[in-house]
Protein backbone atom coordinates (compact mmCIF):
# COMPACT_ATOMS: atom_id res chain seq x y z
CA UNK A 1 0.00 0.00 0.00
CA UNK A 2 0.98 3.41 -0.81
CA UNK A 3 0.96 5.37 2.71
CA UNK A 4 1.21 9.03 1.29
CA UNK A 5 -1.86 8.20 -0.65
CA UNK A 6 -3.80 6.95 2.28
CA UNK A 7 -2.82 10.13 4.39
CA UNK A 8 -3.34 12.21 1.57
CA UNK A 9 -6.94 10.37 1.54
CA UNK A 10 -7.18 11.07 4.89
CA UNK A 11 -6.07 14.78 5.38
CA UNK A 12 -9.01 15.25 2.26
CA UNK A 13 -11.80 13.17 4.18
CA UNK A 14 -10.94 15.44 7.19
CA UNK A 15 -10.88 18.98 5.29
CA UNK A 16 -14.53 17.06 4.00
CA UNK A 17 -15.55 16.52 7.25
CA UNK A 18 -14.84 20.11 8.15
CA UNK A 19 -16.51 22.00 5.81
CA UNK A 20 -19.88 19.55 6.00
CA UNK A 21 -20.29 20.47 9.66
CA UNK A 22 -20.61 22.49 11.44
CA UNK A 23 -20.75 21.40 15.20
CA UNK A 24 -17.23 20.88 16.65
CA UNK A 25 -18.82 17.90 18.38
CA UNK A 26 -20.09 16.30 15.15
CA UNK A 27 -16.99 17.24 13.28
CA UNK A 28 -14.33 15.22 16.25
CA UNK A 29 -16.96 12.57 16.65
CA UNK A 30 -16.54 11.57 12.76
CA UNK A 31 -13.00 12.68 12.44
CA UNK A 32 -11.88 10.20 15.78
CA UNK A 33 -13.78 7.24 14.01
CA UNK A 34 -12.10 8.08 10.49
CA UNK A 35 -8.08 8.12 12.35
CA UNK A 36 -9.22 5.05 14.01
CA UNK A 37 -10.15 3.78 11.15
CA UNK A 38 -6.93 4.67 9.02
CA UNK A 39 -4.39 3.62 11.77
CA UNK A 40 -6.08 0.15 11.71
CA UNK A 41 -5.35 0.41 7.73
CA UNK A 42 -1.26 1.33 8.53
CA UNK A 43 -1.32 -1.44 10.91
CA UNK A 44 -2.51 -4.31 9.42
CA UNK A 45 -0.34 -2.45 6.14
CA UNK A 46 2.82 -2.87 8.61
CA UNK A 47 2.62 -5.85 10.21
CA UNK A 48 2.27 -7.66 6.75
CA UNK A 49 4.67 -5.48 4.47
CA UNK A 50 6.87 -4.55 7.57
CA UNK A 51 10.13 -2.22 6.40
CA UNK A 52 12.93 -2.34 4.13
CA UNK A 53 15.32 -0.37 6.32
CA UNK A 54 15.43 1.51 9.84
CA UNK A 55 14.82 4.61 8.04
CA UNK A 56 11.42 3.46 6.31
CA UNK A 57 10.98 2.33 9.84
CA UNK A 58 11.66 5.97 11.25
CA UNK A 59 10.06 7.85 8.93
CA UNK A 60 6.72 5.54 9.05
CA UNK A 61 6.60 6.34 12.78
CA UNK A 62 7.82 9.47 13.00
CA UNK A 63 5.74 11.24 9.49
CA UNK A 64 3.22 8.47 8.55
CA UNK A 65 1.42 7.43 11.51
CA UNK A 66 1.59 10.87 12.86
CA UNK A 67 -1.19 12.16 10.52
CA UNK A 68 -3.95 9.82 11.95
CA UNK A 69 -2.58 9.97 15.06
CA UNK A 70 -2.31 13.91 15.75
CA UNK A 71 -5.68 14.12 14.78
CA UNK A 72 -7.25 11.76 16.52
CA UNK A 73 -5.50 12.97 20.04
CA UNK A 74 -6.27 16.42 19.25
CA UNK A 75 -10.16 15.63 18.06
CA UNK A 76 -10.07 13.18 21.08
CA UNK A 77 -9.10 16.11 23.50
CA UNK A 78 -11.73 18.75 22.08
CA UNK A 79 -14.53 16.18 22.29
CA UNK A 80 -13.94 15.49 26.08
CA UNK A 81 -13.47 19.20 26.68
CA UNK A 82 -16.52 20.37 24.60
CA UNK A 83 -18.77 17.75 26.44
CA UNK A 84 -17.96 19.46 29.44
CA UNK A 85 -17.59 23.07 28.86
CA UNK A 86 -20.20 25.20 30.49
CA UNK A 87 -23.25 26.25 28.33
CA UNK A 88 -23.76 29.39 30.29
CA UNK A 89 -21.88 31.81 32.70
CA UNK A 90 -18.87 33.48 30.70
CA UNK A 91 -16.60 33.33 34.23
CA UNK A 92 -17.35 29.38 34.27
CA UNK A 93 -16.50 28.91 30.88
CA UNK A 94 -13.11 31.21 31.13
CA UNK A 95 -12.30 28.72 34.31
CA UNK A 96 -12.88 25.69 31.97
CA UNK A 97 -10.41 27.17 29.57
CA UNK A 98 -7.99 28.11 31.92
CA UNK A 99 -8.04 24.55 33.76
CA UNK A 100 -6.98 23.17 30.55
CA UNK A 101 -4.62 25.40 29.50
CA UNK A 102 -2.71 25.54 32.53
CA UNK A 103 -2.95 20.94 31.87
CA UNK A 104 -1.58 21.44 28.63
CA UNK A 105 1.24 23.77 29.98
CA UNK A 106 2.31 21.23 32.27
CA UNK A 107 2.88 18.94 29.74
CA UNK A 108 4.92 20.88 27.57
CA UNK A 109 6.82 21.70 30.96
CA UNK A 110 7.18 18.12 31.93
CA UNK A 111 8.32 17.31 28.47
CA UNK A 112 10.54 20.29 27.83
CA UNK A 113 13.86 18.28 26.70
CA UNK A 114 11.62 16.66 24.00
CA UNK A 115 10.15 19.30 22.65
CA UNK A 116 13.36 20.82 22.26
CA UNK A 117 14.52 18.04 20.50
CA UNK A 118 11.64 18.44 18.03
CA UNK A 119 11.78 22.14 17.42
CA UNK A 120 15.06 22.34 16.91
CA UNK A 121 14.44 19.69 14.25
CA UNK A 122 17.38 16.80 15.68
CA UNK A 123 16.99 13.25 14.60
CA UNK A 124 20.11 11.79 16.23
CA UNK A 125 17.56 9.97 18.83
CA UNK A 126 15.21 8.97 15.94
CA UNK A 127 16.58 5.60 15.85
CA UNK A 128 15.77 5.32 19.69
CA UNK A 129 12.45 6.82 19.66
CA UNK A 130 10.91 6.28 16.31
CA UNK A 131 11.99 2.34 15.90
CA UNK A 132 10.10 -0.39 17.93
CA UNK A 133 13.54 -2.63 19.01
CA UNK A 134 14.22 0.54 21.79
CA UNK A 135 10.58 0.49 23.24
CA UNK A 136 10.83 -0.60 26.47
CA UNK A 137 14.04 0.63 26.77
CA UNK A 138 12.45 3.94 28.05
CA UNK A 139 9.97 4.81 30.13
CA UNK A 140 6.22 5.54 29.47
CA UNK A 141 5.82 9.57 29.75
CA UNK A 142 1.96 9.58 29.24
CA UNK A 143 -0.45 7.97 31.71
CA UNK A 144 -3.16 7.87 29.77
CA UNK A 145 -0.98 5.03 27.29
CA UNK A 146 -0.26 2.59 30.08
CA UNK A 147 0.56 -0.39 27.34
CA UNK A 148 1.74 0.23 23.53
CA UNK A 149 1.44 -2.09 21.24
CA UNK A 150 4.85 -3.56 20.95
CA UNK A 151 4.03 -4.39 17.09
CA UNK A 152 2.89 -0.90 16.20
CA UNK A 153 4.45 1.31 18.53
CA UNK A 154 7.48 2.89 19.58
CA UNK A 155 9.55 4.78 22.55
CA UNK A 156 8.05 8.11 21.25
CA UNK A 157 5.88 8.08 18.41
CA UNK A 158 2.81 8.08 21.28
CA UNK A 159 4.68 11.23 22.26
CA UNK A 160 5.25 13.12 19.46
CA UNK A 161 2.00 12.91 18.31
CA UNK A 162 0.40 13.91 21.31
CA UNK A 163 3.24 17.40 21.54
CA UNK A 164 1.71 18.38 17.98
CA UNK A 165 -2.08 18.15 18.86
CA UNK A 166 -1.70 19.41 22.02
CA UNK A 167 0.28 22.55 20.06
CA UNK A 168 -2.98 22.79 17.85
CA UNK A 169 -5.15 22.15 21.21
CA UNK A 170 -3.49 25.08 22.36
CA UNK A 171 -4.33 27.48 19.51
CA UNK A 172 -8.05 26.15 19.49
CA UNK A 173 -8.02 27.17 23.28
CA UNK A 174 -6.71 30.27 22.90
CA UNK A 175 -9.16 31.30 19.90
CA UNK A 176 -11.90 29.82 21.43
CA UNK A 177 -11.25 32.31 24.71
CA UNK A 178 -10.68 35.38 22.55
CA UNK A 179 -14.63 34.94 21.10
CA UNK A 180 -15.42 34.51 24.69
CA UNK A 181 -14.34 37.43 25.42
CA UNK A 182 -15.08 39.23 22.59
CA UNK A 183 -18.59 37.69 22.76
CA UNK A 184 -18.37 35.61 20.08
CA UNK A 185 -20.10 32.11 19.85
CA UNK A 186 -17.99 29.67 17.59
CA UNK A 187 -15.26 27.60 17.56
CA UNK A 188 -13.39 28.48 13.91
CA UNK A 189 -10.34 30.63 13.69
CA UNK A 190 -10.58 34.08 14.53
CA UNK A 191 -8.14 36.91 13.78
CA UNK A 192 -9.20 39.37 16.80
CA UNK A 193 -9.47 43.25 15.62
CA UNK A 194 -8.77 42.73 12.22
CA UNK A 195 -10.63 44.53 9.37
CA UNK A 196 -11.70 42.58 6.84
CA UNK A 197 -10.65 43.67 3.20
CA UNK A 198 -13.24 43.26 0.04
CA UNK A 199 -12.81 40.37 -1.92
CA UNK A 200 -13.45 41.73 -5.69
CA UNK A 201 -12.58 39.00 -7.56
CA UNK A 202 -14.96 35.07 -8.00
CA UNK A 203 -15.12 32.19 -5.83
CA UNK A 204 -13.47 30.36 -8.72
CA UNK A 205 -10.98 33.34 -8.58
CA UNK A 206 -10.12 32.40 -4.32
CA UNK A 207 -10.01 29.02 -5.05
CA UNK A 208 -7.17 28.95 -7.55
CA UNK A 209 -5.23 31.09 -5.59
CA UNK A 210 -5.30 29.19 -2.53
CA UNK A 211 -4.33 26.17 -4.43
CA UNK A 212 -1.94 28.12 -5.72
CA UNK A 213 -0.25 29.71 -2.97
CA UNK A 214 -0.34 26.17 -1.56
CA UNK A 215 1.31 24.33 -4.13
CA UNK A 216 4.24 27.03 -4.03
CA UNK A 217 4.81 26.34 -0.38
CA UNK A 218 2.22 28.25 1.52
CA UNK A 219 1.80 26.21 5.00
CA UNK A 220 4.11 23.58 4.67
CA UNK A 221 5.87 24.46 6.83
CA UNK A 222 3.34 24.07 9.87
CA UNK A 223 1.65 21.00 7.55
CA UNK A 224 -1.16 22.91 6.56
CA UNK A 225 -4.39 21.44 4.79
CA UNK A 226 -5.74 23.92 2.07
CA UNK A 227 -8.88 23.76 4.00
CA UNK A 228 -6.99 25.33 7.15
CA UNK A 229 -4.99 28.12 4.71
CA UNK A 230 -8.48 28.92 3.43
CA UNK A 231 -9.44 29.46 6.97
CA UNK A 232 -6.87 32.32 7.73
CA UNK A 233 -7.58 33.68 4.40
CA UNK A 234 -11.35 34.31 4.46
CA UNK A 235 -10.88 35.84 7.46
CA UNK A 236 -8.19 38.59 5.82
CA UNK A 237 -10.55 38.75 2.64
CA UNK A 238 -14.32 39.36 3.44
CA UNK A 239 -15.13 36.34 1.58
CA UNK A 240 -16.94 33.19 2.40
CA UNK A 241 -15.73 30.08 0.28
CA UNK A 242 -17.78 27.46 -1.25
CA UNK A 243 -17.49 24.14 -2.59
CA UNK A 244 -13.65 24.59 -2.71
CA UNK A 245 -12.73 20.80 -3.78
CA UNK A 246 -15.69 20.95 -6.49
CA UNK A 247 -14.04 24.35 -8.09
CA UNK A 248 -10.96 23.23 -7.98
CA UNK A 249 -11.91 20.05 -10.21
CA UNK A 250 -13.49 22.78 -12.15
CA UNK A 251 -10.42 24.20 -12.70
CA UNK A 252 -8.55 21.60 -13.39
CA UNK A 253 -10.54 20.64 -16.44
CA UNK A 254 -10.86 23.78 -17.93
CA UNK A 255 -10.72 23.86 -21.44
CA UNK A 256 -8.55 26.95 -21.92
CA UNK A 257 -6.42 28.50 -19.50
CA UNK A 258 -6.28 26.39 -16.47
CA UNK A 259 -4.81 29.41 -14.10
CA UNK A 260 -6.69 31.83 -15.65
CA UNK A 261 -6.81 34.07 -12.20
CA UNK A 262 -3.23 33.70 -12.31
CA UNK A 263 -2.58 34.73 -15.72
CA UNK A 264 -4.50 37.91 -15.11
CA UNK A 265 -2.65 38.82 -12.09
CA UNK A 266 0.37 38.42 -13.99
CA UNK A 267 -0.98 40.29 -16.92
CA UNK A 268 -1.89 43.34 -14.50
CA UNK A 269 1.70 43.55 -12.68
CA UNK A 270 2.96 43.67 -16.24
CA UNK A 271 1.26 46.26 -17.03
CA UNK A 272 2.03 48.34 -14.16
CA UNK A 273 5.64 47.98 -14.19
CA UNK A 274 5.32 49.38 -17.73
CA UNK A 275 3.42 51.81 -16.61
CA UNK A 276 6.05 52.79 -13.76
CA UNK A 277 8.83 52.82 -16.32
CA UNK A 278 7.64 55.45 -18.72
Amino acid sequence: MDFQLLTQRLKKELDDIKLQNKSILERAHRSIGLCRDSLSTLKKEVLSQGFKSIQDEIHFFKVTKQVPLVELIYYSEIHSFEIQFPKIDLKSQLKSIKKKSNKLNRFFLYNLDFGRYIESGQAHFDKEYYTRDYLNGYHITLSKFYFQDPEFCTARDMLLGKYNAYKSLTKYLVDKQNRLKNGLNGNEISLSNLEKMHWPFSNTDYVELIYALHAKGLGAKNNLSIVKISDYLSQIFDVEPKDIYKTYQDIKYRKKSRTLFLDELSTSLLSEMDKSEK
